[in-house]
């Protein structure tokens, strides 16, 4: 699955292509139907979205470049601390 903005310019109109791995169906997604969660290591720091076609979650690691897409985007981020 990959994510690509298709309007980097313009926040409120940015959208996600992304495919599910389970369905295997290819859709567009606005930034408020993905989620992105930063934790302290590449295992912890993952976006999320529900398939519009097939109904199930989908959880996708995100490394430095996808992190900076989906902020830029205006995805929602949650930024995960250690109880450490």
């Amino acid at each position: 699955m990959s994510l690509m903005p298709l309007t980097p310019h313009s926040v409120a109109a940015v959208l996600f292509k992304a495919a599910c791995p389970d369905c295997r169906a290819r859709f567009e997604l606005s930034a408020g139907a993905l989620r992105l969660a930063i934790g302290a290591s590449r295992r912890t720091t993952f976006y999320s979205f529900t398939c519009p076609e097939c109904g199930n979650a989908v959880r996708k690691p995100a490394g430095e470049r996808i992190v900076e897409l989906l902020t830029g985007g205006g995805v929602r981020t949650l930024r995960l601390h250690s109880t450490v």
